[in-house]
C-alpha cells in the first residue's frame, strides 16, 4: 500500500491551484545523485535549512520586500557555525510560523542531532559551517546563478562529503 503526500495540505486553495499549474509546466529532469565514495562513519556533514535562518548579528533576511509582495522570496544565503543554539540564531521568514523553531531548533536545523551522531560514530565529523537561505523563491534564478555557487564552494572547501538538507 502505498501513500500519497499533500504537498499542498497547508496552503490556500488558491495558492495551491496557482503552484499546481506551475509545477503541470516543468519538464521532468534527471535527478542527479552521487553515490559516497566512503562510509557515513567517515564523512563530513553539513546541514542546509530553507528556514531563513541567521545569526542574530547578521543582516536578516528581507522581510519586508516579503512583506511588499508575499510571492517573493529573498534570494541571498547565511552561514551558521556549528557552534550556534537557539540563543544564537533567529527565523526570518513570514511564510511559515518559526515559533516552533524558537523552542527548538533541531525542528528546523538539527544540529543537536548531528552531535548525537557524531558522539555514537555514525558520522565522521560535523562541519565547520552550516547555511541557510529562503526557500519560498518562486523564481530562483538569482539564487541559483549567485547563492548555490557560493554555498557549493564553501562546502568545497570545507571538504564536506554529506549535506542533509532540511526543507521548511
Amino acid at each position: 500500500m502505498s501513500k500519497q503526500v499533500d504537498s499542498y495540505r497547508f496552503t490556500s486553495r488558491s495558492t495551491a491551484r496557482i503552484m499546481k499549474a506551475w509545477v503541470k509546466r516543468e519538464h521532468p529532469r534527471q535527478i542527479p545523485w552521487t553515490p559516497l565514495s566512503k562510509s557515513l562513519d567517515q564523512c563530513t556533514v553539513a546541514l542546509i535549512s530553507s528556514a531563513a535562518m541567521s545569526l542574530k548579528e547578521d543582516e536578516p533576511f528581507d522581510q519586508e520586500g516579503e512583506r511588499q509582495n508575499p510571492w517573493w522570496g529573498d534570494p541571498s544565503f547565511r552561514m551558521i557555525p556549528r557552534t550556534a543554539t537557539e540563543a544564537d540564531v533567529r527565523c526570518y521568514h513570514l511564510h511559515f510560523d518559526p515559533s516552533f523553531a524558537n523552542q527548538d531548533i533541531n525542528c528546523i536545523f538539527p544540529l543537536r542531532r548531528l552531535q548525537e551522531f557524531q558522539a555514537q560514530r555514525t558520522i565522521g565529523r560535523i562541519a565547520p559551517t552550516h547555511y541557510s537561505f529562503m526557500g519560498y523563491l518562486l523564481k530562483p534564478q538569482q539564487f541559483l546563478q549567485e547563492s548555490a555557487p557560493q554555498i557549493i564552494a564553501h562546502l568545497q572547501e570545507e571538504n564536506v562529503d554529506v549535506v542533509l538538507l532540511v526543507p521548511v
